[in-house]
């Protein structure tokens, strides 16, 4: 039997991995330090001399963990004693027992790229639980919500697009069409990453309905079809009173939550589900990852929207919620550095409650990182191989594509597209729909 590929790590120079360590993380980091300095007056106003101390403590908490990152210092223990503690000084000791005796201790630049950048934002939250009263302070909420706001004009053109459609008039093939459509708005909407761009602005700011046409051919892997024949299957063939469960592994706020919403909206329109589940991220993660916060704002101001339409939406998805068939769950599992064929393991709880679904969809790069986990896989390793187990429910990965991973190629379309556009791999140009599951 082959050996299992070596994960993607920052001790190859020049890799993405080790661009990401070198440049775009101290720039995170110096972003956050910043966040927390601008806001300096309104601790004080707030809490006076402890808010004051308490934004001290943070930034020197921070500037100390910028500085263990860029002279690849070992990583540390956590001190804290949030929920996932435990587990990740485990997973700490787990790391050091891969390693030789004549090895250095799991470093910055040594370790595993998922592992080091999991552990960098959760040393971000640790700074912030151990600096009260700031401990509940989402130093990310600016940019996520500036995000949002900057593609007002792009969030006004899809609500108005899903009000008009009178999606009871559709037949199967109109219908499947729309799903289509939807389905690529919410892939391409994926690019809006603010972890890809250090935390600059990554808004949406052109109407991507007229441009769906120009980018199938940047969709690299299509299973869409796939995922048709699943819904349209399963809306024949249920019976009145069962549940038809998608399940939304989301990534980020703002705009892209918006491109899920809509889908989501969708698949309960067209009677292709019953039901919606969405999980996000407990605590501020990888930039722009949503949270419980993310989640309600982007509604409420949605509903609030000086657009009958934008409000229209704002107020049905609303009722989704308060009506039970749009469900919000966290689980720590999501801000762990474990791939996920490790959670039947390490959180069977999650690992049951998502074989409740009929599909499960993942969102973005970060869950594509470990449902592959996060390894030196061939291009054309089949996507039921590297996902190692890992098949609670048939699956989707919407992507675009941000990391040095991807599987499920057919020979020769790597190296082609390496040959045109050396930096394919990065740069959320090109997009998958790569699904798992009975066919």
């Amino acid at each position: 039997m082959a050996e299992p590929p070596d994960f993607l790590s920052a001790r190859d120079v020049g890799s993405f991995a080790y661009i990401t360590m070198k440049d775009r993380t101290p720039q995170i980091l110096t972003k956050v330090i910043d966040t927390l300095h601008r806001h300096k007056s309104e601790f004080f106003e707030k809490y006076g001399e402890v808010g004051m101390e308490a934004e001290k403590k943070a930034i020197s908490l921070l500037s100390k963990l910028r500085n263990e990152l860029q002279t690849d210092k070992p990583i540390i223990p956590l001190v804290d004693k949030w929920a996932d503690t435990d587990i990740w000084n485990q997973y700490l000791e787990y790391q050091r027992s891969l390693l030789n005796e004549s090895d250095r201790k799991p470093s910055w630049f040594q370790s595993p790229w998922l592992f080091v950048e999991c552990y960098m934002y959760r040393r971000i939250h640790e700074a912030i639980i151990q600096s009260p009263p700031l401990d509940d302070f989402d130093v990310f909420k600016e940019s996520k919500d500036q995000n949002f706001l900057e593609s007002q004009e792009s969030v006004n053109v899809l609500c108005t697009y899903l009000q008009q459609l009178t999606i009871e008039d559709l037949d199967e093939n109109q219908l499947k069409d729309e799903l289509f459509k939807l389905l690529q708005i919410s892939l391409w909407g994926n690019k809006c990453d603010l972890s890809l761009s250090g935390g600059e602005s990554s808004s949406q700011k052109t109407d991507l309905l007229n441009s769906l046409e120009d980018l199938k051919p940047f969709i690299l892997v299509n299973d869409m079809q796939h995922l048709w024949s699943l819904l349209s299957k399963l809306r024949k063939t249920r019976k009145k009173t069962s549940i038809v469960r998608v399940d939304f592994v989301l990534d980020n706020s703002g705009f892209e939550l918006i491109t899920d919403f809509i889908l989501a909206d969708f698949l309960l329109s067209s009677r292709l589900a019953t039901e919606i589940h969405f999980h996000g991220k407990m605590i501020p993660w990888f930039v722009s990852d949503t949270t419980l916060r993310d989640f309600n704002w982007v509604m409420e101001q949605v509903k609030h929207g000086n657009h009958e339409h934008l409000a229209k939406c704002g107020g049905d998805w609303e009722k989704y919620v308060q009506a039970g068939r749009w469900v919000y769950h966290d689980h720590v599992f999501w801000t762990l550095p474990y791939a996920y064929c490790a959670m039947f393991q390490v959180a069977p709880d999650l690992y049951a409650e998502l074989q409740k679904a009929c599909l499960i969809i993942f969102k973005g790069d970060l869950n594509y990182r470990k449902l592959a986990g996060d390894k030196k896989w061939e291009f054309t390793v089949p996507f039921h191989e590297a996902l190692n187990g890992f098949h609670p429910a048939p699956l989707c990965s919407i992507r675009t594509l941000k990391a040095e991973i991807q599987v499920g190629l057919p020979p020769g379309l790597a190296e082609q597209l390496t040959a045109s556009d050396p930096s394919w791999l990065t740069t959320g140009r090109y997009g998958i729909f790569q699904f798992d599951g009975p066919v």
